[in-house]
């Protein structure tokens, strides 16, 4: 019997849910077959069996989450476990475990109670006999996950009440009691959605982000009426290659052009010092149904236009399927974020750590605007530019978003 234990199947990962098994106890299996999707922070991942044999239990529900280290699955690969020795179990207070090193996680060999366990459950059973308290009691004690044995009861004959458990106030049970959750508030009903997944790495990075950084926001307004004719002018050769060409593709240019010019604002902070990175690993947040999720633009400085905008529409298909591979979310440098595209115009788009600036686009709009003296109808792009003022001061940043405006208002500067 192998005890196959839920691995850590990338940097940092801790917990996963489990969306899919695709066997059910009693299934054959062989080696490297896939035997469940478990979506983590990052992705959906496929997790293949570390060995051929039966299904002999599956300890997770779909929906359910597991924790890096917890047995996920029992297979029977056909081998007996070895029996511990009488004497190996008086001379150690647990009998130790055989484990043994899989290709994505550690395995070990399931096993019977040892006399030891066996008694410390005999134990923890006579313990909670000895208890005076009626069901009714022993129930309420349960649903507040109190340990009936830690409280002194107060009853004729030192039985346990009602009012001592809702008196108490001392440690509660270690084992998981019912949990009680009530459909409505003081107002009316409400809905209780568990903060898991995506959701919930989100709002840890969020949270780490504000801890981290200083956070300071600069806005600013872009002309992108000439841009808009060249885009349009190139919408139907990018057609003709398969690719969508849309505003993207030339910010992610002119950001990269301008970040070159500004090496502080591609840089990070670590153990006391500022990390100027010499590369430009573009991050470009995608909407999902599950949160924001950001793939990587890897070397972007080494792509041009068409190549972007191809890259872009393919992360973004991955991303929403679920079929993104975890390095095509790390290495980012800068980040940059599209509320736009769904009617917002100016934000305080949040840092993605740890980073020194993220970019927000907004909505493109026709606006009246005075050019050399006369009142025209211009596109105008704003954006704003969250930093970390620990990195680089206002002044900086002020500079570093004009050189992108200069660029976008003037797509020829980076075309040639």
């Amino acid at each position: 019997m192998i005890e196959f234990k839920f691995p850590d199947v990338g940097e940092g990962i801790q917990e996963g849910e489990v969306v899919k098994w695709l066997v059910k106890e009693g299934d054959n299996v062989k080696q490297d077959d896939v035997i469940v999707k478990i979506e983590t922070d990052k992705a959906v991942v496929d997790i293949p069996s570390p060995v051929s044999g039966k299904i002999s239990k599956i300890n997770f529900k779909e929906g359910q989450v597991v924790k890096v280290g917890q047995v996920l699955v029992v297979i029977d690969d056909g081998k007996k476990s070895v029996e511990p020795k009488k004497e190996t179990i008086i001379e150690k207070p647990l009998a130790e475990k055989r484990k043994s090193v899989g290709v994505i996680g550690e395995l070990e060999e399931a096993k019977e109670d040892t006399v030891e366990t066996k008694i410390i459950k005999k134990e923890s059973i006579e313990k909670e006999n000895k208890v005076l308290a009626l069901l009714s009691v022993r129930k309420l004690a349960k649903e507040k996950g109190i340990d009936l044995s830690l409280i002194k009861g107060t009853g004729k004959k030192g039985d346990i009440t009602k009012e001592d458990v809702e008196n108490y106030n001392g440690e509660k049970s270690k084992s998981v009691g019912i949990k009680v959750e009530k459909k409505y508030d003081l107002y009316g009903y409400v809905d209780r959605i568990p903060l898991k997944g995506v959701r919930k790495t989100i709002a840890a990075n969020m949270l780490r982000s504000f801890r981290e950084t200083a956070p300071v926001t600069s806005m600013i307004e872009v002309d992108v009426t000439h841009l808009s004719d060249i885009r349009e002018k190139q919408k139907e050769n990018a057609k003709k290659q398969d690719v969508k060409l849309t505003f993207l593709p030339f910010i992610v240019k002119s950001v990269v052009e301008a970040l070159n010019l500004h090496p502080y604002v591609n840089s990070s902070i670590e153990n006391e010092e500022i990390i100027l990175k010499k590369y430009y690993n573009i991050g470009i947040a995608v909407d999902t149904e599950v949160g924001l999720i950001v793939p990587v633009i890897k070397r972007a400085e080494q792509k041009d236009i068409m190549s972007i905008a191809k890259e872009i529409v393919d992360l973004s298909n991955k991303v929403k399927d679920r079929s993104i591979d975890i390095a095509d979310l790390k290495g980012g440098t800068f980040t940059i974020t599209n509320y736009g595209s769904i009617g917002g115009n100016y934000g305080t788009p949040i840092i993605n750590y740890p980073e020194c600036a993220i970019l927000g686009i907004g909505r493109i709009e026709e606006l009246p605007r005075v050019i050399e003296g006369k009142i025209m109808i211009r596109k105008i792009l704003p954006l704003s530019v969250t930093f970390d003022h620990r990195i680089v001061d206002g002044a900086e940043i002020a500079r570093f978003v004009v050189d992108v405006k200069k660029r976008l208002e003037d797509p020829a500067m980076m075309l040639v």
